[in-house]
């Protein structure tokens, strides 16, 4: 039996004339995410992105976890493919959700008829399949409040399809819609999170690391790797740009007084960054400060370093504790 993947955008919904360039992006990046699992075919219609897969052997699970981490995806659910005919959604409805209707205690079902002239409307379609369910299933009560299980029907244009709850997606808006920035990634977990929030609000990311041997190891920038790497889950496709920062530190270690070492490191830092930015074509820089977290991320440390560049500085985690930066970092 068929079965696809509906995708709910929200957030684009709002965008007006700009909308189709948004589901654009959108359908470009989810098909980016699932091309080393097949081929799918993507098809936009009423705010709804289908997502079909053109094999029966593609592993729909790992599509559906990957589709939950693409920025601009609101909600999505694995649904089953049916005839707009009554018993053939009856049909399909007993055997896609059988199993979970077997272990529930309580459903409900839902339905929308967005195709007008499909014969029963969506009160009657609620009312006689769950009439059917109950036949099948005995131990069943209906419960629209709180249900274990939701069935939905959707009635579209060319088919019926049927799914369980929508499980909800990453939300914000599809990355490159807003430009592109560069983020500042050590190996902590401040840089990661600021960059998967401002990844959120659809910018493309590049990084930049610093690294200073013998003072930082290999093991540390192996570490940045693996953190890009787990936050391309999420962000896409991204670029990691390694400064050999050494030579650098060791002259202001030398020249400068000890107590501005760190702030006269810091402004280096964002002043090289502002270089590989503007040769990547970013607009914007991207930092994991915390006002007040260390010693040189106050609000006069952040003014000094900002000062070497004119290009607009995002801190996304500014307001934010060690532990509000774990709890998104632990999504």
């Amino acid at each position: 039996m068929k079965e696809i993947i509906l995708i709910k955008t929200g957030e684009i919904a709002l965008k007006g004339l700009n909308k189709s360039s948004f589901e654009d992006v959108l359908v470009k990046n989810t098909k980016w995410r699932l091309h080393s699992l097949g081929q799918f075919k993507f098809r936009k219609a009423q705010s709804t992105i289908y997502c079909e897969p053109q094999s029966d052997d593609i592993d729909l699970d790992e599509a559906c976890r990957r589709v939950s981490r693409v920025f601009g995806i609101a909600a999505f659910s694995r649904a089953r493919v049916a005839a707009k005919d009554f018993e053939d959604i009856c049909e399909n409805t007993l055997d896609f959700l059988g199993e979970e209707l077997e272990y529930a205690a309580t459903f409900k079902v839902e339905a929308k008829r967005a195709d007008k002239s499909f014969p029963m409307k969506s009160p009657e379609i609620c009312r006689e399949l769950g009439g059917r369910i109950l036949e099948r299933y005995h131990h069943l009560k209906v419960d629209v409040e709180h249900p274990d299980v939701l069935v939905m029907v959707e009635i579209r244009e060319t088919a019926a399809y049927i799914h369980g709850k929508q499980l909800p997606g990453a939300g914000g808006i599809p990355i490159g819609t807003s430009g592109k920035a560069a983020i500042l990634i050590s190996g902590g977990i401040d840089s990661p999170v600021a960059g998967y929030m401002m990844a959120k609000r659809g910018l493309e990311l590049c990084g930049v690391h610093f690294a200073s041997p013998p003072y930082t190891s290999e093991r540390a920038k192996q570490k940045v790797i693996a953190l890009m790497e787990k936050m391309a889950e999420y962000c896409g496709r991204m670029k990691l740009f390694v400064v050999p920062f050494t030579e650098i530190q060791e002259q202001i270690r030398d020249k400068c007084p000890e107590e501005l070492f760190t702030i006269v490191m810091r402004r280096f830092m964002m002043r090289i960054a502002d270089q590989v930015a503007r040769k990547q074509d970013c607009g914007a820089l991207i930092t994991g400060e915390s006002v007040g977290q260390v010693a040189s991320q106050t609000v006069k440390a952040i003014a000094c370093t900002d000062i070497v560049t004119d290009l607009p500085v995002f801190r996304p985690v500014i307001g934010m504790d060690k532990r509000e930066i774990i709890a998104i970092a632990n999504e």
